[in-house]
């Protein structure tokens, strides 16, 4: 199959997922924020269909899919108005980390929960010093006995109100070397020690975002996941998903905008004929579209090469479609609400929220700096700036 065409399946996914969306689109999201409340019809419906654990594997309940499937799932929702971030996190980062690394228990644990939407999993890899350099994580993790004790802090992670349990990226010292590796640890959210404080974000969002601090957290030898020397690959084995989803969370923002944009452009009459007539209305919006094409090939490039195994081809294209699709999303967003003139930054066409939004996946998992870096020295061969 060409990683570039989608199979009758996936267009029958995409099409599905897309009925669903509109059944709850802008306002249900909207409404949900000012309520202060999750979007949890949405997220119960979208699992009962089998959306949300569409990648997991079908022995645990899950569909059986790859990233693919999934990345369809949160486009579509997105281009309805209504995307679910904690689908980002939780089927998509922790899910496929347990699926791929975790232990037999650890699987049975967890995956039935992730698949069916009854139990999320937060992320904690950011932390306050360590911006894009994970190799300046200060979170800890030692032995003591059979326990693992983590000591540290994080921050901007997102939905772990709502989760049961955080994966959290820690370091432990490597006997033979006495270096600091990376490893991955299952922390409850009510593990004595462990505490979390809400962060006040512009963003308007439903998911909130936390600062977490891990005073001595005790866990016992089976919280960590996967193998204690392979943490850096099980690490990303997660973090491809996540900026293969977080270019569909952009994707399907700026689809969203730029088809409110086209309808305004179509209805509203200044002179003799709609707005749309005009090629300094038309131009831009047929641009952005184009971009938002092209960004969706990157892609679902990125998505075939993880679901086929390649992690290093897709460690590559995932930068580059997450760097893409930020880009193009920004740029729709930003057209739309000019289209709109006035009324792009009025509540009622929902639109103005979007400015604030789009510019996460710019600067989510990874700086859009930080893939222009990664791009340079490691698809162009230039020398590393750092």
């Amino acid at each position: 199959m060409s990683a570039t065409l989608e199979t009758d399946e996936h267009k029958a996914l995409r099409a599905a997922v897309a009925q669903l969306g509109r059944r709850y689109g802008r306002e249900y999201l909207t409404k949900a924020v000012a309520d202060g409340r999750h979007p949890d019809e949405l997220w119960a419906e979208a699992a009962k269909f089998g959306y949300l654990g569409v990648n997991l594997p079908e022995e645990y309940g899950g569909g059986g899919g790859g990233i693919a499937e999934l990345s369809i799932v949160l486009e579509e929702l997105g281009a309805a108005g209504c995307p679910l971030l904690m689908m980002i996190v939780s089927p998509a980062i922790c899910g496929t980390v347990i699926a791929r690394f975790g232990t037999d228990e650890q699987k049975r644990t967890w995956l039935p929960g992730i698949a069916d939407g009854s139990r999320t999993m937060a992320f904690g890899i950011t932390e306050p010093d360590a911006g894009s350099n994970s190799h300046r994580i200060t979170t800890t993790a030692r032995r003591d006995g059979a326990d693992w004790v983590l000591t540290g802090r994080k921050v901007f992670i997102s939905g772990v109100d709502a989760a049961e349990a955080t994966l959290i990226v820690g370091r432990t010292e490597d006997a033979r070397t006495g270096r600091l590796k990376p490893c991955l640890f299952v922390v409850p959210r009510d593990a004595e020690g462990f505490q979390r404080h809400r962060i006040d974000m512009e963003l308007q969002a439903p998911e909130k975002q936390f600062e977490l601090v891990l005073d001595d957290v005790r866990l016992p030898a089976d919280a960590l996941v996967g193998d204690e020397d392979a943490g850096l690959l099980q690490l990303f084995a997660g973090l491809n998903p996540e900026r293969i989803m977080t270019a569909a969370f952009a994707i399907g923002m700026g689809r969203y905008a730029l088809a409110r944009a086209v309808g305004y452009a179509k209805e509203r009459t200044v002179w003799q004929a709609p707005i749309g007539a005009h090629q300094a209305i038309a131009h831009p919006l047929a641009q952005s579209h184009i971009e938002l094409e092209l960004a969706r090939l990157m892609m679902q490039k990125a998505a075939h090469l993880y679901d086929t195994g390649d992690d290093i081809g897709a460690g590559e294209a995932a930068n580059m479609a997450k760097y893409a699709a930020a880009e193009a999303c920004v740029k729709a967003v930003d057209q739309a609400v000019h289209t709109l003139g006035g009324n792009g930054l009025t509540r009622e066409y929902g639109l103005a929220s979007l400015i604030t939004a789009s510019r996460v996946a710019r600067i989510a998992p990874v700086s859009r700096e930080m893939i222009l870096n990664y791009v340079s020295h490691q698809t162009l061969g230039l020398p590393k700036s750092y």
